[in-house]
């Protein structure tokens, strides 16, 4: 048994490091290094309108460059819909002042903090167009990522949902390097993977472009979801929906630069995903959602790899101290993952050096990523789900933005 545990612990990352790369590589050399630069939008002419919305909280510090951003966008016909949600630190005051001198922009005002995902109902119910654009209230999107994101939805009648790809603004902090690696290497690396799938586990909240009959259809987003993307993600490709990636829809986001709010962040996402684990666990044995079965069955075990490592980690404590001259090392089985996640960053920061110049600048910094993100993912994994089991359901999804650092010069 101890035998099959170690196996497990060590060949589960490997394996799928190596399944995610190599099906990023496929889809990339496949379908995608032949595509125009993203300056280089298709003809928008004739493609459908957009709604941008911009669910905001306690913004003040960052939300004039974010909607400054939003207006700029070089998409035919757009709106911008800001909605503040009982912000108490003057973000809806700036919003006013910024509508009066911008007739695209919309400005819709809850009374309290609901949460991002009553923000976003109110965002969409005001949308005059069919695709709804969502960002954060710190996000600037690039201006051509509204038609590659149109664009998309008008050559499939079926897409429901599309994440854009998001880009680290602030790299000033070890942190900050680290995660423009993390981006490349593992979010833009899986969501190629999973697009062999025709399945994404999740759009991402920073820049999540939905079908507005779609959302419509499965009564919009759950108010006591804690990850609203990941939720939505779900229902909307259980409901016979597609969710897809698009590379060339580029947003500038910026990302805790301390490990107080890296945690935060990270804890409410591992929490957020879950939530959904244990809500959507019945595709494993329904007819209607198998497509899903894969993920579910990776979430698993993942989960299950995260559980197995913290008891193997004590049982080997343990033994180190009743067993004093048995010392245990775990340096081979390091080595050979901590090279296996090298060469997924260096994939992961050759595939967007398209989209993003500096990412190969980054890359020196990402030999970190394995000590620090993967004992952070490692953790609040660990902590989640006792978290979840005991969350009152129902309950809203009320946030707070973990502290930031300032864009760089990009």
């Amino acid at each position: 048994m101890d035998a099959l545990i170690g196996d497990y612990l060590f060949f589960f990352p490997l394996v799928m490091s190596l399944l995610w790369t190599t099906g990023a590589l496929y889809t990339w050399f496949r379908y995608e290094r032949h595509t125009p630069r993203h300056d280089a939008p298709p003809d928008a002419t004739h493609l459908p309108p957009v709604s941008i919305i911009i669910p905001c909280f306690n913004e003040a510090a960052h939300v004039v460059e974010t909607i400054k951003h939003a207006l700029a966008v070089r998409h035919p016909d757009f709106e911008v819909i800001a909605v503040d949600d009982g912000s108490t630190d003057g973000t809806a005051v700036i919003l006013e002042s910024l509508a009066e001198s911008a007739w695209r922009l919309k400005v819709v005002r809850q009374p309290f903090n609901q949460g991002k995902a009553a923000a976003l109902k109110a965002g969409a119910l005001e949308a005059s167009h069919g695709i709804l654009v969502c960002i954060d209230g710190d996000a600037c999107i690039d201006p051509f990522a509204p038609t590659w994101i149109a664009a998309a939805f008008a050559a499939d009648d079926r897409l429901g949902a599309l994440t854009g790809n998001p880009r680290i603004a602030n790299r000033s902090t070890l942190l900050g390097r680290m995660q423009v690696g993390e981006f490349s290497a593992m979010i833009g690396i899986i969501k190629r993977a999973q697009l062999i799938l025709k399945r994404l586990f999740t759009v991402s909240g920073v820049i999540a472009a939905f079908r507005k009959s779609a959302v419509r259809q499965v009564d919009y987003w759950t108010l006591d979801a804690l990850t609203e993307d990941i939720d939505m993600t779900w229902k909307l490709q259980r409901a016979g929906w597609r969710a897809t990636f698009e590379p060339h829809a580029l947003v500038w986001i910026l990302t805790p630069e301390t490990l107080h709010g890296l945690w935060r962040q990270r804890l409410r996402w591992a929490m957020g995903g879950a939530q959904v684990m244990l809500r959507n666990i019945d595709v494993l044995w329904s007819c209607r959602s198998h497509g899903m079965r894969p993920l579910m069955l990776e979430m698993l075990a993942s989960v299950a790899w995260c559980y197995l490592l913290a008891a193997s980690f004590l049982a080997a404590i343990v033994w180190r101290l009743v067993m004093a001259d048995q010392p245990f090392s775990l340096a081979a089985t390091g080595l050979i993952l901590g090279a296996c996640c090298v060469v997924q960053f260096t994939a992961g920061a050759i595939i967007d050096r398209r989209y993003d110049e500096r990412v190969i600048r980054d890359l020196v910094w990402s030999i970190w990523y394995p000590l620090a993100f993967w004992l952070l993912q490692f953790a609040t994994t660990i902590v989640a789900y006792p978290l979840v089991l005991m969350r009152r359901r129902g309950k809203p999804a009320t946030w707070v933005s973990p502290d930031r650092g300032l864009p760089s010069d990009r």
